[in-house]
């Protein structure tokens, strides 16, 4: 659908509407009418930007905030240039699931969509891509300055980091610990450094929760 400024401006609207709604109320009590009362949109422009109703929203949720995934990381996911730089990332990757807690309107939205229709795998496969690209530049950045080791495979390491971070959040979600989360961060980057390396920061720049061994 070809929208005007104006148009992509509500549908934008009615998009972060519902995912407000998701994080208030939970998804399983979303409905049409509280979206549109909170976004003051008619039932008419709702069907006219999601013809398919709350399936194609929440859909659009979950696009939305996968880019926000992104979005809420930077600029250090695009910035990992020393170790500062990633264990600011990791400060901040930590920040934003803590302030988030439970309720992560991205899994909410794909779960009741299904993760595994097409679509729904569609925008997890795009979302994991992009995370998993920026960490890999990052290391061989790192490898290129010689403070990672050149034989390890970038994008094996950052899919294992990846994969670390997701298996924390999920644990989050449903424990609401970040224990978890923390120790694949620490853990995760303390492996780049490689078995030579001191594991601490002499200039001072690591994590507290690395100082303290946490």
């Amino acid at each position: 659908m070809s929208l005007t400024r104006k148009g992509a401006a509500t549908k934008q609207r009615i998009v972060e509407g519902a995912a407000e709604e998701i994080r208030d109320q939970g998804v399983f009590s979303l409905r049409l009418e509280d979206v549109m009362a909170r976004t003051a949109t008619s039932k008419s422009q709702l069907f006219h930007y999601f013809p398919s109703g709350k399936d194609e929203l929440l859909l659009a949720v979950a696009r939305h905030e996968a880019d926000r995934v992104i979005a809420d990381q930077q600029p250090e996911l695009g910035s990992l240039t020393s170790w500062a730089a990633w264990w600011q990332w990791r400060d901040k990757v930590v920040a934003r699931y803590r302030a988030q807690g439970e309720n992560c309107p991205l899994h909410t939205a794909m779960s009741q969509i299904g993760a595994a229709t097409e679509a729904a795998r569609a925008v997890a496969c795009e979302l994991l891509k992009r995370w998993q690209d920026q960490l890999a530049a990052g290391i061989r950045h790192m490898q290129g300055i010689g403070e990672i080791p050149p034989g390890l495979d970038a994008d094996r390491e950052a899919a294992a980091l990846l994969a670390g971070v997701q298996g924390g959040v999920l644990i989050l979600l449903t424990t609401g610990g970040l224990d978890h989360l923390e120790a694949a961060l620490d853990r995760g980057i303390a492996h780049l450094r490689g078995p030579d390396r001191p594991s601490h920061d002499p200039d001072g720049c690591l994590s507290s929760a690395v100082q303290t061994g946490s």
